[in-house]
């Protein structure tokens, strides 16, 4: 079958299977290696993209699921102010990855401040659940979080913000 969706701002199609996952898809059709194939069951996040806006496990999203919407990867999310915004908080709150679990910190990061500019540290801790490596203490994520949420409200509305 023909799918078509957005893939990081362009209307894209691929002929797939409909149980192919989206993982899949994206690394073998598109050649985007962010989001990286862990345990695929959906729980360490190391395959995590944008969907719609909120983060999802692309190991598990079947491709007839994609039809229509929108997908973000890291590959396309670090053109982005937002993306700008992430680096800078979490290299002002020292955050650290190993590198494994970067795109899944990020992506989360963003899903959360999109639905949530201001977010509580519990709101924050919530967000990265089912991010489980271990490579970064919680409290360094939600320092950086909150570090970002007032780097973007700065750039959104103006030093006074």
């Amino acid at each position: 079958m023909t799918i078509k969706f957005i893939l990081n701002g362009e209307d894209v199609s691929v002929k797939a299977e409909g149980e192919t996952r989206l993982i899949e898809i994206l690394r073998g059709s598109f050649k985007l290696m962010g989001a990286k194939a862990g345990c695929l069951s959906g729980r360490c996040g190391a395959c995590f993209v944008l969907l719609d806006g909120r983060i999802a496990p692309s190991c598990l999203i079947p491709a007839f699921q994609v039809r229509d919407r929108e997908i973000i990867t890291i590959e396309g999310f670090v053109q982005t102010n937002e993306y700008r915004d992430i680096a800078a908080g979490f290299a002002q709150a020292q955050v650290e990855t190993c590198g494994y679990c970067e795109t899944a910190k990020v992506l989360a990061a963003e899903a959360l401040l999109e639905q949530t500019p201001r977010p509580s540290r519990q709101e924050i801790l919530a967000a990265y659940r089912d991010v489980r490596c271990r490579c970064t203490e919680p409290e360094s994520l939600v320092a950086g979080v909150q570090a970002v949420a007032g780097i973007r409200q700065r750039r959104l509305y103006g030093r006074g913000a």
